[in-house]
């Protein structure tokens, strides 16, 4: 099973560098090109225009080295099926979000009631297949024999993982290579926590992301040559909180993604202090801008973070694998 896992990371990420001569060029010859948020960095400015939507690399790459593996090495199963549902889904949400972002010349793509109602519908049909098959509703507290059964409540949780993370992941993409890396860093967490439970199609498909993602990074390492777009970030939240439910991994999902769930935290007291207080908390939010905005290069910002994603990703790994 160790052999079918790094050979899927390998053809995953093998697959994204070869499609990238493709894709790159052809976003290039579109006009597919990013368009920057006149109030974020000023110095983002000059990145407008890089192609943008790249998470059509990372997509194919996920869905054909996943069919791959899926029809000559494993069966297909329920979970496979899901966690390409998820992920898949949560991307096409995300490509209509750029793609309309770029043919109407703005940063605002799909609505916010838009975009919710299709990851909340992705989500809905996640949890209804798997509650059919018998699926345990009970949550597992890391580090502990304790568990808590929430029942029906359990759709309620989710819901709130799957979109909540899509989104996070989602504010940690605003920087050249951050959310390639710390992505990368904790889907393969994941490979080796659904590894370790047994969960070989989840180990499969987990370093299958993992290695599209680094693919990915090949090309989107600072300065990037391409962006991945909601596309490529909205798929890469759905996708990992997935991962997360189908390993009953609930709660190690705030520690593995420690990261993103900082990232939105300091979106949400950001805007929380200005409304009570009229006064900001950060100079700029998501975190990683404040940090630009202090003096720290855009490198030493994405570097610190991934170096931050591997301490909590092997935190996680060392509480539920030895504790």
């Amino acid at each position: 099973m160790v052999s079918i896992i790094i050979a899927a990371l390998i053809a995953a990420f093998v697959l994204t560098v070869l499609l990238s001569p493709i894709i790159i060029p052809l976003l290039k010859r579109l006009k597919f090109g990013q368009s920057i948020r006149v109030e974020g960095p000023q110095s983002h400015m000059k990145k407008g225009g890089t192609p943008t939507m790249g998470g059509i690399m990372i997509l194919l790459s996920i869905l054909f080295t996943t069919a791959v593996m899926q029809g000559f090495f494993m069966s297909w199963t329920t979970e496979a099926f899901l966690l390409l549902l998820v992920t898949i889904g949560f991307g096409i949400v995300g490509f209509l979000d750029d793609y309309i972002k770029i043919t109407k010349k703005r940063n605002l793509g799909l609505t916010s009631k838009q975009k919710l109602a299709g990851q909340f519908l992705i989500a809905i049909v996640f949890f209804l297949v798997l509650n059919n098959q018998g699926f345990s509703t009970a949550v597992a507290v890391p580090g502990t024999n304790w568990s808590v059964d929430f029942g029906w409540f359990y759709l309620i949780l989710v819901l709130i993982m799957l979109v909540g993370s899509s989104n996070a992941v989602n504010l940690t993409d605003g920087l050249d290579g951050l959310l390639a890396g710390t992505g990368a860093v904790a889907f393969g967490a994941f490979t080796v926590l659904a590894w370790n439970s047994g969960m070989e199609e989840a180990a499969v498909f987990s370093a299958t992301i993992a290695g599209s993602v680094l693919g990915f990074l090949v090309f989107n390492a600072h300065p990037a040559k391409v962006f991945m777009g909601d596309t490529g970030s909205l798929a890469l939240g759905g996708g990992l909180a997935a991962l997360a439910v189908i390993t009953k991994l609930e709660l190690i999902l705030i520690i593995v993604g420690a990261v993103f769930v900082t990232e939105t935290l300091s979106v949400i007291l950001q805007v929380l202090s200005f409304k009570l207080r009229g006064r900001r908390i950060f100079k700029m939010s998501p975190l990683h801008h404040h940090f630009e905005l202090s003096g720290w290069s855009e490198w030493r910002v994405v570097v610190t973070f991934w170096a931050a994603a591997a301490a909590c990703a092997v935190v996680g790994i060392y509480i539920e694998v030895w504790i």
